[in-house]
C-alpha cells in the first residue's frame, strides 16, 4: 500500500474523525465520512477550517489537489468503495465490535480497517469480524492533521503483512507510525501520559500547585526536551560521558523513595473537580477553545519547522514527508510526453489564501516559491532526482531576477512556462513565466542562473552525461522560440543560447 490510495472512509465525524478526514484530504484522497447526526457537516466545519489554516503554514512543498470530503449516513455508503478505512466512533467496546463487523461486511476484502481507539484491545474489537486479519489499531494524537505519531497495534488475528501495509500508508501521509508489538491496554503514549496525569491530580489535590503552575513546570522545563528527544535519551545525556549506566547508578536508588503517588489516584470528589475546573478557567483567561486550538496549531507548526532545520524528531518526519511531496508533485512531469518546441508547462497551482498579503494578492515570497517549484520540476525532468542528489550532485540557484507584471488574488489558478536559454554542463540558464491559467495573463517572469555542484568536492563541477544530454534535447527543441524580451537584463550567460 502506498499513497496511490484515492478513496478512504472515516467512520465517525467527531474531533478525531474530522481531523483524520482533513489529513487524508490534504494528501489528495477523497474521503467519505460516516456520521448519522443531522448536523455532522456543521460540527466538522470548525475542525476542517483549523486544519486548512494550519496545513497552509506547515510546508512550502507542493501538495496534491485536495480530496473531496463527503458526509454519508450509512456504513455501506461510507466503506463499500473505500481503499482505506479509519474508525473513530465513541470509545465503547460493544459499539465498536458491532461496528467493525458491519464494516467488515461491506468493505472490500483487501482493504485495511484501522481504529483510532486510545486504549481498547484490537483482539476484542476484531472478535466478530469474518476477516479480522485486516483490522488493527491506528491510534493518533490530537490534532491528527498535524501530530505525526500514530500507534499501530495488531490483534491476535491481525496479519503482520497488513501491519506493514498500514505503517507504509501512514508514513506516506506524513505521519510517524510506531509499531506497538505487544497488545496492551492504552498502548504506550497514553500510559505515559496517564502516569503524569495521576501525579498532576495529586499535586492539585494536596494544594501543592495549581493547574497553571503544573503546566508551566512542563512547558518551560522537561516538556521542551521531551518534544525532540523523549525520556531515555535525555537521561542518557544527564549521565555525562559515562551515559545511561552512570545515570542509573546515580539516580536509580531514588526510584524507591516515596516521591510520587503513581500507585494511587485521588478521589475525584466534587470539591476537587470544582477546584480543577476553576483553575482551568483561570488559566484560559477567557480565551475560547477555538482560539486555543489555533494557538496550539501555530506553536506546533513553528516547532516542527524549527526541528526540521536540525533534521531531528518530528522535524525529520516533516522533512521526509516534504521530499515525498516534491517527488509526487513532479512524478507526472517526468512521465508525461513534452513538446520541446514550446515553453514547458511543468508546474501549476491554485493561489492559497495563506499566500496572500494584506492587499489580498500573492506576496513576493510566494512568487519566488512558485518559480522554485517550477525549476525543481525541470530538474526532475532532466534527471536530477532523489537518486542523483544522494550522490552529492545537484544544481543550485546562483542568481535570480523577478519582474512582477500583474497581481493575482487568492484561489485563482496559475501555471508556469519554462524556457531553457542556455547550458554548458556546469551552468543552467532558465527563463520562466507565471501565467493566470484562466486568462493567460502574464503575472510575473523569473530568470535564474543555476550552477551544478559536487558537494563532496565542494565546488562547481560538470553535470553527469545523461543530465547534459537531456538538457541538450530540450534546448535543441526550444531553439526556435523567440528570446523573451525581458531576458538578460540582470543575468548574463555569454552568447544567447550558448551550450
Amino acid at each position: 500500500m502506498s499513497h496511490q490510495i484515492k478513496q478512504a472512509a472515516c467512520v465517525g465525524a467527531g474531533v478525531i474523525g474530522a481531523a483524520w478526514a482533513a489529513r487524508l484530504a490534504w494528501n489528495g484522497i477523497d474521503v467519505k465520512v460516516l456520521d448519522p447526526h443531522p448536523e455532522a457537516e456543521a460540527r466538522m466545519a470548525d475542525v476542517l477550517a483549523n486544519a486548512e489554516r494550519a496545513q497552509a503554514k506547515l510546508t512550502m512543498a507542493p501538495v496534491s489537489k485536495r480530496g473531496q470530503i463527503t458526509v454519508v449516513r450509512e456504513v455501506k455508503a461510507a466503506v463499500e468503495d473505500a481503499e482505506f478505512i479509519q474508525e473513530s466512533a465513541p470509545e465503547r467496546e460493544d459499539l465498536k465490535i458491532k461496528l467493525f463487523a458491519e464494516i467488515d461486511q461491506y468493505a472490500r476484502p483487501d482493504v485495511l480497517i484501522c481504529s483510532s481507539t486510545s486504549g481498547l484491545l484490537p483482539s476484542k474489537l476484531q472478535s466478530a469480524m469474518k476477516r479480522p486479519e485486516r483490522m488493527m489499531v491506528g491510534h493518533p494524537f490530537n490534532p491528527v492533521y498535524l501530530m505525526p505519531l500514530v500507534e499501530v497495534v495488531g490483534g491476535a488475528k491481525t496479519a503482520p503483512a497488513n501491519i506493514s501495509r498500514a505503517m507504509e500508508f501512514y508514513r506516506s501521509i506524513g505521519m510517524h507510525p510506531l509499531h506497538v508489538r505487544k497488545e496492551i491496554d492504552a498502548f504506550i503514549a497514553d500510559r505515559l501520559m496517564e502516569a503524569l496525569w495521576r501525579e498532576a491530580l495529586w499535586l492539585v489535590n494536596d494544594g501543592v500547585a495549581t493547574a497553571e503552575e503544573i503546566d508551566d513546570a512542563m512547558r518551560f522545563g522537561p516538556g521542551l526536551r521531551w518534544s525532540f528527544m523523549g525520556t531515555f535519551l535525555i537521561y542518557r545525556i544527564a549521565g555525562g560521558v559515562e551515559g545511561m549506566r552512570h545515570f542509573m547508578g546515580q539516580f536509580g536508588p531514588s526510584l524507591k523513595w516515596p516521591w510520587t503517588k503513581l500507585m494511587d489516584v485521588p478521589e475525584l470528589t466534587p470539591e476537587l473537580l470544582d477546584t480543577i475546573c476553576a483553575q482551568s478557567d483561570d488559566q484560559a483567561r477567557g480565551v475560547s477553545i477555538r482560539d486555543l486550538e489555533r494557538k496550539r496549531d501555530d506553536c506546533l507548526v513553528t516547532l516542527f519547522q524549527a526541528l526540521k532545520t536540525q533534521d531531528y524528531g518530528a522535524g525529520k518526519t516533516l522533512a521526509d514527508y516534504e521530499k515525498r511531496l516534491y517527488a509526487q508533485a513532479h512524478a507526472g512531469t517526468v512521465a508525461a510526453a513534452h513538446d520541446f518546441s514550446k515553453p514547458l508547462r511543468l508546474y501549476e497551482a491554485t493561489v492559497a489564501p495563506d499566500w496572500t498579503d494584506y492587499n489580498k494578492h500573492m506576496n513576493e515570497s510566494r512568487y519566488l516559491q512558485v518559480f522554485s517549484n517550477a525549476t525543481d520540476a525541470l530538474l526532475q525532468l532532466i534527471g536530477v532526482d532523489e537518486a542523483y542528489t544522494k550522490r552529492g550532485l545537484s544544481f543550485y540557484t546562483a542568481e535570480t531576477h523577478i519582474m512582477h507584471k500583474k497581481e493575482v488574488a487568492a484561489l485563482e489558478p496559475i501555471h508556469v512556462e519554462t524556457q531553457v536559454l542556455g547550458h554548458d554542463g556546469k551552468r543552467l540558464h532558465v527563463f520562466a513565466t507565471i501565467r493566470h491559467s484562466r486568462t493567460g495573463d502574464v503575472l510575473a517572469t523569473g530568470e535564474q542562473m543555476l550552477l551544478h555542484v559536487d558537494q563532496a568536492a565542494g565546488k562547481v563541477a560538470p553535470a553527469e552525461p545523461q543530465v547534459i544530454a537531456k538538457l541538450a534535447e530540450i534546448a535543441k527543441g526550444q531553439a526556435g522560440l523567440p528570446r523573451p524580451k525581458d531576458a538578460g537584463r540582470a543575468i548574463g550567460f555569454g552568447k544567447p543560447g550558448a551550450v
